[in-house]
């Protein structure tokens, strides 16, 4: 199933691409198991995907980082008293 989901996700190149899509031609449990990542697949796409990230959201993050670091430093130098 890791070819599968390779697959799904546009990973593989065009002779493995083949050779998975004769793989499901054949086997009906990887095609249904195939068919139910596809569509949970869209479905996060469709609902997940539309939000817009902030610009600013790597920076607010990594000062976020920064402050939790300060404030875990201060502790240990605290509780090493």
């Amino acid at each position: 199933m890791a070819k599968v989901y390779s697959y799904i996700d546009g990973e593989l190149e065009e002779g493995n691409c083949a050779e998975i899509r004769d793989h499901l031609d054949e086997c009906g449990p990887c095609l249904a198991e195939y068919g139910l990542e596809e569509v949970v697949k869209k479905l996060v796409a469709k609902h997940c995907g539309a939000d817009a990230v902030p610009g600013d959201l790597r920076s607010k993050v990594l000062h976020r980082i920064e402050a939790a670091r300060a404030d875990l430093q201060v502790r240990e130098g605290v509780e090493a008293d």
